[in-house]
């Protein structure tokens, strides 16, 4: 950790969240991270349509030190702190290409 760095000193002051985890019915791989269920309402409503009905899936203590499939923990925690939730994509290689000539 750096000094100064703003994820460092959020993550100092969080040392353990509840973590309720939903995933999209419409984007296969895409989830969302919220501290509690009020937080879905945070979500902008592009996204909300976007990834249509969203199921539970995972309750979990977070911690910055804690290993997450896909995520970095530090990075989840400031996303909650900050804007109420946290969006993971499914990674690039699993997103399938269009052809934008077709």
């Amino acid at each position: 950790m750096q000094l100064g760095d703003p994820v460092a000193t959020l993550v100092q002051v969080i040392d353990l969240m509840l973590c309720i985890v939903y995933k999209s019915a419409r984007r296969p791989e895409t989830f969302v991270y919220v501290a509690d269920p009020e937080g879905l309402k945070k979500l902008p409503t592009a996204l909300q349509q976007g990834l249509g009905a969203l199921n539970e899936v995972l309750r979990f203590e977070l911690t910055a030190e804690r290993k997450l499939a896909r995520e970095d923990a530090r990075l989840v925690l400031q996303n909650l702190e900050s804007i109420g939730y946290h969006v993971q994509f499914p990674p690039a290689e699993l997103i399938p290409q269009v052809d934008p000539t077709r």
